[in-house]
């Protein structure tokens, strides 16, 4: 299997984590995303329907088909859609490594989250392709954990950050892909390839922002990684205990974070 395990888990917690990050992210990474009145659009890796369900709902005349390689994870899909009364979905357990499609099936590929999970992305992104029409655009949106930056600074957060990024790779994974997205688009022979950096800043004056991202997403996935990272004899329970503590600081009345999302497009 030419993918990693999923570092974060699938717990009941990462669901909620997953959730609330599509909410609090929704309008900056998708709001502009709008796929043309009967579009066929093909979501490789949906996970539990968390940006599913706002691609369909700001694109209600497209057609949808949604994968993932877990099939726990799609039933939580479903029943996302199924709530929000949506229409224009279906769903199928597929590997994004062996893409059950005929050659040129889809006119856009949405790709979020992804990649930086895979050991190839380069491979997975040149088997999208095939089943994308020419003309067709593929978007991809992924993080970067190396564009974290706070106030107040602190050396124990950044050790804490980095257990996760390490983590990640030892799986094979690249939590830093964000910044690669331009060459790994160009180098599969997309063409004029757009990256638009997108980045989330929160202080106490979008506490919205504070909450859905600052605490519920991104030091909830450091926090999550905890067992992972002292068993692995990465960081000491103390200064891990530290780290965590200084990163919910970042939180407080005159705490600051800032965050970096990057949205390439490219056409075949």
């Amino acid at each position: 299997m030419k993918r990693t395990d999923y570092v974060h888990g699938y717990s009941v917690r990462e669901a909620k984590r997953l959730a609330d990050q599509a909410s609090t992210l929704a309008e900056l990474l998708h709001g502009d995303i709008v796929y043309p009145p009967g579009s066929k659009v093909l979501e490789a890796g949906c996970g539990i329907g968390a940006k599913t369900v706002t691609l369909a709902a700001n694109s209600p005349a497209a057609k949808f088909l949604s994968i993932d390689i877990s099939a726990e994870s799609l039933e939580k899909a479903r029943q996302q859609i199924e709530k929000r009364g949506l229409t224009n979905v279906e769903f199928q357990q597929a590997d994004v490594f062996n893409l059950p499609f005929a050659q040129e099936s889809f006119d856009h590929i949405f790709v979020c989250f992804l990649l930086e999970h895979l050991k190839s992305p380069a491979e997975a992104l040149t088997e999208l392709k095939k089943v994308l029409r020419t003309g067709g655009t593929l978007t991809a949106i992924e993080g970067d954990h190396g564009s974290a930056y706070f106030h107040p600074d602190s050396e124990y957060a950044r050790r804490a950050i980095q257990c996760l990024i390490d983590l990640q790779a030892g799986t094979g994974g690249n939590s830093l892909i964000g910044r690669q997205l331009y060459p790994l688009l160009t180098g599969c022979g997309f063409r004029s390839v757009r990256v638009t950096p997108k980045a989330v800043y929160a202080d106490s004056s979008r506490p919205e922002m504070v909450e859905g991202f600052t605490k519920n997403t991104f030091t909830a996935m450091v926090e999550g990684v905890r067992e992972q990272a002292l068993s692995a004899g990465m960081i000491d329970e103390k200064s891990w205990e530290k780290g965590i503590a200084d990163l919910y600081r970042t939180s407080e009345f005159d705490g600051v974070f800032n965050y970096t999302f990057f949205k390439a497009v490219g056409v075949k």
